[in-house]
């Protein structure tokens, strides 16, 4: 009875620390919300002034910046002007991939329209009616800034720091990370979420939404839906480990 009721004691994951002289700052899907990005940023900002003697700063955000939220543009708009004052990693998800394949002309309106392009779309000031379809990409990619584009174009697939490794959506386990599919690095669900062993390094990633952060011994999940939960995960890696900062 005893060993059973060991066996049910909930224990938190330790964590590794960050590499020497690191704070690694990560922030979760944001989906077009620009005013819960501005927060996290808020809250980043006043978490460091508090450790900023611990080391230097580093800030990864994990993709998804774009579509079903009605404020993409200004979502972009934001990480652009971060990236002039803070030393940042932008990572990409499978909804920048789609929307920068719809602007090459590679996926149609209506493949991104399902995932949740039109607000991104509308926040570029370009109208979606049905008689012009056929103008609407021309439209957007007129429509969009040239920076805003730079921006999407140089988003990383993955990035590792010390024994953890950051990704939008996961990794096929069993395949070294050079030898990772993009596609999966920006799709993956099941096989990756349901893999119970080390991956070499603890993964930290977004794309599938969680009621809460979920902290596993190889993993950690921060994608807590933003646009329709109004909550944006946003972690602390320290010496001291993994935490959420509030």
């Amino acid at each position: 009875m005893a060993a059973a009721l060991k066996k049910l004691i909930h224990r938190p994951v330790v964590y590794p620390p960050a590499p020497a002289g690191q704070i690694i700052y990560v922030v979760g899907d944001i989906h077009g919300r620009a005013d819960l990005l501005r927060m996290s940023l808020e809250r980043i900002d006043r978490d460091y002034a508090l450790r900023s003697h611990e080391g230097e700063k580093i800030e990864v955000f994990l993709g998804d910046y774009v579509d079903r939220g009605p404020a993409t543009a200004q979502v972009i708009a934001t990480l652009i002007e971060r990236a002039s004052c803070a030393q940042t990693v932008f990572l990409r998800g499978n909804h920048e991939q789609i929307m920068l394949s719809f602007l090459a002309e590679q996926v149609s309106l209506e493949e991104w329209a399902t995932l949740g392009g039109l607000p991104t779309l509308l926040s570029y000031g370009v109208s979606v009616r049905p008689k012009d379809m056929a103008k609407v990409q021309t439209a957007a990619w007129r429509a969009i800034p040239d920076d805003h584009k730079l921006f999407l174009s140089r988003t990383h697939s993955y990035c590792r720091f010390g024994a953890y490794l950051f990704v939008h959506a996961g990794i096929r386990p069993g395949v070294a990370i050079e030898a990772q599919r993009e596609s999966d690095l920006f799709w993956i669900r099941e096989e990756f979420l349901n893999f119970p062993n080390d991956f070499g390094f603890v993964v930290v990633h977004g794309h599938t939404p969680v009621p809460q952060p979920d902290f596993l011994t190889n993993r950690v999940n921060i994608d807590t839906g933003a646009f329709i939960t109004n909550k944006l995960t946003t972690i602390r890696i320290c010496s001291h480990g993994v935490s959420i900062i509030n």
